[in-house]
């Protein structure tokens, strides 16, 4: 196991941190949010872990609560901002959210310097980024204690999921993305459930980026750029947000692409896109959509029934 962990390990490691993004950003979906915040929020969760780690050493999990309490108190003041939005205009404001967050880390440490009158003082290190002193991992049947915790993080969010749309909230926010103007006559609040939805997207998608700190070690803001930000809501739209199980296929196959395609050499970017382009075509509710799957599986059983060998019938004779 040790030795198909090593060889396999990083792709492990990334699919994981994408499923973590893709289930965050299927959260404000389900409310019918078109939030392209995730991928500033991960760099807020990803730069508290480095700055904690080099600053004052201290233990991931620390570093995930303190990401995560530190994306709702931004989410909350933001969300209830931009929220009023709709449509493609939430998308354009949240796309700034993430510009913005990205120019502080590029130049907040002049901001710091001047504010606290010492040239020397480091915190996000600019376009260099941080680089996190390296731990060696512990290891557990042969697979590093990273990787666990990022399952354990993973199996949390899909249980959390599940358990939200069987639930009263999952049920409110299924109403608003259908009609919010009809859940509004209905008494709901349609503003205070969007803003738990982006403040639970945000905490899960810099929950993601504070684990993913110690596994890329380079925290490096050029990651979080707006390409990031549309790669996870690919992930989403990819697997389908009707079940909670389509984000985690779309992001575990976009994930796996690239190794795949690997043969391809210069063309495979171009196979991507056009794996992606017919994915959204053909299968508009996703590749994770549970009624494409029972109807495929009915047809293969017509398919099997119908196509049976007529050798296993008894032969007609002449009279």
């Amino acid at each position: 196991m040790l030795d198909a962990f090593v060889v396999y390990g990083a792709a492990i490691n990334f699919a994981l941190i994408n499923i973590a993004l893709a289930l965050s950003i299927s959260v404000t979906l389900s409310a019918g949010l078109l939030s392209l915040s995730n991928a500033g929020f991960m760099a807020i969760g990803a730069y508290t872990t480095a700055i904690l780690a080099t600053k004052t050493g201290a233990p991931l999990w620390l570093s995930l609560a303190v990401a995560m309490v530190a994306a709702i108190a931004l989410a909350i003041p933001l969300g209830a901002v931009v929220l009023r939005l709709r449509d493609v205009y939430l998308a354009i404001a949240t796309i700034g959210f993430g510009e913005i967050v990205r120019i502080i880390i590029l130049n907040g440490d002049k901001l710091l310097r001047g504010a606290s009158g010492d040239s020397r003082l480091i915190v996000f290190n600019g376009a260099e980024g941080i680089t996190l002193p390296y731990r060696d991992p512990g290891v557990l049947l042969g697979i590093p204690d990273t990787t666990w915790v990022l399952l354990a993080y993973v199996a949390a969010l899909v249980y959390f999921l599940a358990s939200m749309r069987r639930s009263r909230f999952g049920r409110i926010w299924a109403s608003i993305r259908l009609d919010e103007s009809a859940a509004a006559t209905m008494g709901i609040n349609v503003v205070s459930y969007k803003l738990l939805a982006f403040a639970i997207g945000a905490a899960m998608a810099a929950g993601a980026g504070a684990l993913s700190a110690p596994i890329i070690r380079v925290i490096d803001p050029n990651n979080y750029m707006f390409g990031r930000a549309v790669e996870i809501l690919a992930f989403a739209i990819l697997g389908g947000t009707a079940h909670w199980s389509g984000p985690i296929i779309g992001a575990a196959v976009l994930s796996s692409l690239p190794e795949t395609l690997r043969f391809l050499k210069d063309q495979r970017d171009i196979a991507n896109g056009l794996i992606i382009m017919a994915s959204i075509i053909w299968l508009p509710r996703g590749i994770g959509d549970p009624s494409f799957w029972r109807t495929t599986v009915a047809r293969a059983r017509v398919w099997l029934v119908s196509g049976a060998p007529a050798s296993h019938e008894p032969a007609e004779r002449d009279p």
